[in-house]
């Protein structure tokens, strides 16, 4: 259902409740539209991905890394 801002301030109580019941609710002003969605189908759209930071705190601490330089020599390159 597509509502008007001024009715949907009026009656938010209703809208979010038809939000959880029957998902999205289209609110327009002016010729411009949002959609209000719930946590959860939000979530399901974005994937709920955790920021970046995050994920960095989230790497397991116990896994050892060699990060030593490869000695190596390099190919031969020619120009």
């Amino acid at each position: 259902m597509a509502w008007q801002l001024a009715e949907a301030k009026n009656k938010f109580s209703e809208v979010f409740t038809r939000v959880i019941e029957e998902g999205p609710q289209f609110v327009t002003r002016r010729n411009e539209e949002i959609v209000l969605l719930s946590k959860q189908e939000y979530q399901r759209l974005t994937g709920d991905k955790p920021n970046f930071i995050e994920h960095l705190l989230n790497i397991p601490k116990d896994v050892e890394l060699d990060l030593s330089r490869d000695k190596s020599p390099m190919r031969d390159v020619e120009w």
